[in-house]
């Protein structure tokens, strides 16, 4: 059986100027003191300069709708459709500051599906 070890969506989504802001203020809290940033967020900075968040599953919770970063502020989902599959396991929700704007994304691990012992 084979099996995907990890999958990243590109989520449709909507930033409000309050978030956006609250991301620019992470960012510069970030440069100025990198220890300072909260617990279950990780930011870095790509090859090309782009800031990138990450929150790992225990920082944020998805709702219908809604993908909530604590601490930060929500960001609203568009389209209807799950961001990750039920079941799924060590989802991280990943941002990055790109020069179109931010773009988000989520990694997940898709739950095994085991096929013996099915009638």
């Amino acid at each position: 059986m084979n099996h995907a070890k990890s999958r990243e969506v590109t989520l449709a989504a909507k930033i409000t100027e309050e978030l956006g802001n609250a991301l620019e203020t992470l960012r510069q809290a970030w440069k100025e003191n990198p220890v300072g940033v909260p617990k279950g967020l990780s930011c870095s900075e790509s090859r090309d300069g782009q800031f990138v968040l990450a929150a790992a599953e225990s920082a944020f919770v998805t709702l219908p709708g809604a993908c909530v970063i604590k601490g930060i502020g929500a960001i609203e989902l568009l389209g209807d459709e799950p961001a990750f599959d039920v079941g799924a396991k060590s989802k991280t929700l990943i941002l990055k500051a790109t020069s179109e704007g931010w773009k988000f994304s989520v990694k997940f691990v898709p739950p095994i599906v085991r096929e013996r012992n099915q009638k």
